[in-house]
């Protein structure tokens, strides 16, 4: 009975793809894909995104001399939560001569499934590049390329030589350190900083950061993509670096006071060539790679170390913003911004609906600018706003406009006046107030037909076509219709379906949390630390049907018992009246409010993603560790 609404379920659920997890991709490619014959290419195959990755099978390699490998190679990266990794084997290739080469697909199981890489092309002319040990990369911070290269100085590339009474920990700790960099170390609420991490080092390592700064106390734009990069050289006490940004970001603090930056942690492991060896083999090394992972060294000739290295904290004295001048209308926006309004037209009926446009452009904190409040007149009735967000959050600060559009509709005919706009908000740089206004718009409004828009001038004419002849000169489009009708009927009747079973499910896993649940507003007096460990809980074991449930509860008895307001009577209203009297910001009260919203929602969506629960989680927390910064 349910074998047919389950396939139109799966086939909806191909409409809905960008709800399935990221799937697993295999790749081959070439670094460099053009060389000279005496020059060296690494060939890389990839699986991203597998679970667990069984074999990989490599193509014939018979135009090629295989100078290193196969070599395994494994990363991941998480920036702000996305979690990205994968597993590949390496080739070091040279070619036996000049041409153009192809190399087939190769093939890989990951998952229990089969996969096929692309194919990929290998350029190789006839010239003699005098320089055999290539510009390639092939060990280095996130792999990327060679520090090691001719542009940088002899000197840097013979520190990864370990020699003798040299103590390795000691080496490493001279030659690499994290460095945490602002552009500035204090600022008013809202004023962005630059926060950017720098790994730098002299040595050779594969690194990856195993603690990611999570910027509590702060609204985050990352400036920097995980992918991209490239490194630099620097001179730190007279030595020189090559410096990898591991991550740069854009912050905006939302409080006052003495606010934190933490520590990033990258996990290196440091490989060093023994200096008695390097002796005894300086022909070899001198005619291999620079990187000398793929120069066949013997494990007796290399030695390798296993080392954390963490960045300083930095605070950040954030200052509150002045009470002096502070206009009623001041809701938090913080930068030089300017405002101009449009309606659509000036001339209604009162059948019409009117548009009403307000667009604030400039530079500051637009992503947390909010609409301003139009004083609409008697007689004209406006609706909620829709926001729309035009901005280049890699501008510093952000830059672009915010275009707020409100729709208007009139009961009476007559002259109508929208009266003037205005915007405050605090231009750090001059440190005051400023308030923009728009000019008053007039309207006229004359008596319609009393008919709903797009119905005017519709003429009611009898039709004298039997309905046979209807159904019969309009087959195509009648059965068109009823095949949407059948679909629709199934999609509602599986919606419904679905919810029924997905509510059984959210009562059994909500009994069976019930007690911990119950016992939610205890743990908030007994551990302020943790007041969402239970829907924490949830997320780890990944239980949709509760996961929601308890979040909502949890979240509003941790206000409740904040803000001293009954669960029962927490709203909008009360939550923002409490918030108000405690100083803080408007902006902060409408972003907790929307989180409120949201997951209320979610306990009614049937469909759950697992990053829709982190999100709200990630939020909730933040929200948990902020207000706990206030004394109320």
């Amino acid at each position: 009975m349910k074998t047919f609404p389950k396939k139109i379920f799966f086939f909806l659920s191909l409409l809905f793809s960008q709800y399935v997890p990221a799937q697993v991709r295999f790749s081959a490619s070439l670094s460099p894909s053009q060389i000279s014959k005496d020059e060296y290419t690494q060939l890389k195959l990839s699986v991203e995104n597998a679970r667990d990755v069984q074999d990989i099978t490599p193509p014939q390699l018979k135009n090629f001399t295989i100078i290193s490998g196969p070599n395994q190679e494994s990363g991941m990266s998480s920036i702000n939560g996305d979690v990205k990794k994968y597993i590949a084997i390496v080739y070091i290739l040279k070619p036996r001569g000049p041409g153009t080469f192809t190399i087939a697909p190769a093939t890989a199981i990951a998952d229990g499934a089969t996969y096929q890489s692309n194919a990929v092309v290998l350029k190789v002319n006839n010239n003699f590049s005098g320089n055999n040990s290539g510009s390639n990369s092939f060990l280095s911070p996130y792999n990327l390329p060679d520090p090691f290269e001719e542009t940088v100085p002899e000197s840097l590339s013979r520190d990864y030589i370990l020699r003798k009474g040299e103590n390795a920990l000691d080496k490493i700790k001279k030659n690499m350190f994290v460095k945490l960099e602002t552009n500035k170390t204090s600022c008013f609420v809202g004023e962005p900083i630059i926060a950017e991490y720098k790994l730098y080092t002299r040595l050779k390592s594969e690194s990856s950061m195993s603690k990611n700064p999570s910027f509590n106390g702060f609204s985050v734009i990352d400036l920097q993509q995980p992918d991209n990069m490239n490194y630099t050289t620097e001179k730190q006490n007279g030595k020189e670096y090559n410096v990898y940004t591991i991550r740069k970001s854009q912050l905006y603090p939302l409080q006052p006071g003495n606010l934190e930056l933490e520590v990033a942690e990258i996990d290196n492991n440091v490989r060093f060539i023994r200096e008695e060896y390097a002796n005894s083999q300086a022909n070899l090394l001198s005619d291999m790679f620079r990187d000398f992972a793929g120069t066949g060294i013997s494990p007796e000739g290399m030695e390798d170390h296993r080392i954390v290295l963490q960045s300083k904290p930095l605070s950040i004295f954030v200052k509150p913003l002045p009470d002096l001048n502070r206009p009623a209308n001041f809701k938090g926006a913080v930068g030089n911004f300017s405002i101009e309004s449009s309606v659509d037209k000036k001339k209604f009926t009162t059948d019409d609906a009117g548009k009403l446009t307000l667009i604030i452009s400039g530079v500051g904190n637009l992503h947390l600018v909010t609409a301003p409040e139009i004083n609409w007149p008697e007689g004209l009735e406006g609706f909620e706003p829709k926001i729309t967000d035009d901005l280049y959050k890699t501008t510093v600060p952000v830059s672009g406009r915010k275009i707020i559009e409100y729709t208007f509709t009139f009961s009476n005919p007559g002259t109508y006046t929208i009266p003037a706009a205005e915007f405050s908000f605090f231009d750090p740089r001059e440190g005051r107030y400023k308030t923009v206004t728009t000019k008053p718009i007039e309207l006229t409004v004359t008596k319609g037909s009393g008919k709903a828009p797009g119905m005017v001038n519709r003429v009611n004419k009898p039709d004298t076509r039997s309905l046979l002849n209807i159904l019969f000169g309009n087959r195509l489009q009648v059965v068109i219709i009823l095949a949407l009708v059948i679909i629709l009927g199934l999609f509602l009747w599986l919606k419904y379906d679905k919810k029924k079973e997905k509510q059984a499910k959210i009562i059994f896993d909500t009994e069976k949390n019930k007690k911990e649940i119950e016992e939610l507003p205890d743990q908030f007096n007994l551990s302020p630390q943790h007041p969402l460990a239970a829907a924490e809980e949830c997320l780890l074991r990944n239980d949709d049907a509760a996961f929601f449930i308890v979040l909502n509860q949890a979240l509003k008895n941790y206000l409740s018992g904040k803000l001293k307001i009954p669960v029962e009577e927490l709203n909008r209203r009360t939550i923002s009246d409490q918030l108000d009297k405690k100083g803080i910001s408007n902006e902060t009260c409408l972003r907790l409010n929307q989180l409120m919203d949201e997951i209320e929602w979610q306990l009614y969506t049937p469909i759950v993603e697992n990053g829709q629960m982190k999100d709200k989680y990630e939020r909730a927390n933040e929200f948990v560790q902020l207000l706990g910064t206030y004394k109320i």
